[in-house]
């Protein structure tokens, strides 16, 4: 079933590792809750005062995210970057329903562990996420036993979730049969993908206008080109939470903005941690 492949894909080996770039890395496993399931981090510390959590598109690992890690950590930030559930060398959970607060979950846990660390007990958090990972990395806020001071966002989240999938499946996302990439069949396969890959997550989206929404900064990052979250639905979501921006990458397709202009990418990122965290 396409809408239970696309939250449990095929595993992708970690094609770079942290010390490709230079990066002090540290192997760490994050429990889940429960206890029989755990998530694997690469730590790369840097000063204990601010710490960013960084995520990953779907269908891919943490090894995906290290160009982003590396300028970080370069700026003096630790960096614990993990794979998701049924991603990477996390454990997998077949799980079919309640999705959305699993992988929040994931997040959470993540920023929970290392507040458990002495020495990152005192820190500033923020939180990186990437496509798919946006939206736990958002949902986190309606966790009030979670707060984090900074939110990132890298090609999502959007207002409306059904046209994602849509969109997902029409940039060859998921391996659909040429018989069916055409006429009425493609129509109802899209339309049913849609419907039960929203379903599955039983997420509240968008997440209501209050409580941490409203004090905690958010920065997103749009592709102007992006074909599978486009910019028009990325700022109809940040309209409504009185501290988010977004920053739109000229010429940008998905996830691609650390390859078409790293320069202005790493600018708005760092500028703004340092507004929000200092």
């Amino acid at each position: 079933m396409l809408s239970y492949l696309v939250y449990h894909p095929p595993r992708r080996p970690h094609h770079k590792h942290p010390s490709d770039f230079g990066l002090p890395v540290e192997e760490v496993s994050v429990p889940l809750p429960g206890g029989s399931r755990s998530l694997h981090v690469w730590l790369c510390r840097g000063g204990t005062d601010r710490v960013v959590v960084v995520g990953h598109g779907i269908g891919l690992s943490k090894s995906a995210s290290l160009a982003q890690a590396a300028f970080l950590h370069q700026e003096g930030y630790t960096v614990a970057l993990f794979d998701h559930r049924n991603h990477g060398l996390s454990d997998a959970d077949k799980a079919f329903w309640g999705l959305s607060e699993r992988h929040t979950d994931d997040v959470v846990a993540v920023v929970e562990h290392l507040r458990g660390m002495p020495e990152y007990q005192e820190a500033q958090y923020a939180v990186f996420g990437f496509s798919f990972s946006t939206f736990p990395s958002l949902y986190l806020l309606r966790r009030a036993g979670c707060p984090v001071d900074a939110i990132i966002c890298d090609s999502g989240p959007a207002l409306e979730l059904r046209p994602l999938f849509e969109n997902f499946l029409r940039a060859k996302g998921l391996p659909v049969p040429g018989p069916l990439r055409g006429g009425p069949s493609w129509s109802v396969l899209t339309s049913v993908f849609a419907r039960l890959g929203t379903a599955m997550l039983q997420a509240q989206w968008p997440p209501p206008a209050e409580g941490a929404y409203l004090s905690t900064p958010v920065l997103v990052l749009a592709g102007e080109d992006d074909s599978i979250i486009p910019v028009e639905g990325v700022r109809a979501l940040a309209a409504r939470y009185p501290r988010a921006e977004v920053e739109v990458l000229p010429g940008t397709e998905h996830l691609q903005g650390m390859k078409t202009d790293p320069d202005r990418y790493r600018t708005a990122v760092l500028d703004f941690l340092k507004r929000a965290l200092g």
